[in-house]
């Protein structure tokens, strides 16, 4: 067979494949058709780049730290709205203690106890009258300030507890959402290893669900610390209530015990 007619002969067939894929790739479904003209290092990538596309395509140990970084950011809600009722009863109560005992004249005309620190401290302060009624004045005194700066430090600490584990996550979450992203990006230099290709397409997925850990560890740890300096300022004021109180139940003892009052008359209130 002559040189020239094989060369022509192998140019048609070219031409006539080169004119058949068109053809071809017409016939097929819309998705083999996208699957067919896509690159190849796209055909793995995850069609769903929204937050919760990316949680669901993330490795296990990228989930694993979400998944933790939510629930620490339900448990500052739950802590805010707990300690947020509870600071506010208690200075609403130490705001009415306070009030009640500078109005009263003397111990014996000091409103009754009720539930709250303030109450804590009128019994205390009671008890101590009903334990010592023969003792002198001054051991009296003595012995009521000790009880109550104790009840004023377990107040204290009662009135803190629960705040330590928003400290806790403000401190901690970005470092664990930090380290879903180191993780979520060395998975992601391992894929680019395997595809032996640089595209961005293929890198930015990857990349974006590891930085999605790291958005997710600033969404829990940056209301966890506003919260935490709220209730500690709240915290702070509560105390002073209640070493206002400590110190209004302290002058009513201390005016009853001078030397021109009435003995009898401190005794009989106190019992």
């Amino acid at each position: 067979m002559p040189e020239g007619f094989a060369v022509t002969r192998t140019s048609l067939r070219l031409r006539l494949a080169a004119g058949l894929v068109p053809l071809l790739a017409a016939s097929l479904p819309a998705a083999a058709q996208d699957a067919a003209t896509r690159p190849l290092g796209l055909l793995a990538l995850p069609q769903d780049l929204s937050p919760w596309g990316m949680f669901q395509s993330a490795d296990i140990v990228v989930k694993l730290v979400m998944v933790g970084l939510a629930i620490a950011s339900v448990i500052t809600w739950t802590v805010w709205l707990a300690k947020a009722i509870e600071l506010h009863g208690a200075r609403r109560r130490l705001r009415q203690a306070v009030a009640a005992l500078d109005d009263a004249g003397s111990l014996a005309e000091a409103p009754p106890p009720q539930a709250g620190i303030g109450g804590a401290l009128v019994e205390a302060a009671l008890a101590e009258l009903r334990r010592d009624a023969g003792a002198s004045p001054e051991g009296i005194k003595e012995r009521v300030a000790s009880r109550l700066e104790r009840i004023e430090a377990a107040a204290g600490r009662a009135l803190s507890h629960g705040t330590g584990v928003l400290a806790t996550i403000g401190a901690t979450a970005p470092f664990v959402g930090l380290f879903g992203t180191v993780w979520g990006i060395m998975n992601s230099f391992i894929g680019i290893s395997k595809a032996q290709t640089t595209n961005l397409a293929v890198v930015a997925p990857g990349i974006a669900e590891a930085l999605l850990a790291t958005a997710m560890g600033l969404v829990a740890a940056i209301p966890a610390v506003v919260i935490y300096n709220m209730f500690a300022r709240q915290t702070a004021g509560c105390r002073a209530l209640i070493a206002d109180v400590s110190a209004a139940v302290l002058r009513l003892v201390s005016r009853e015990l001078d030397p021109g009052a009435s003995i009898p008359k401190l005794r009989a209130a106190a019992e």
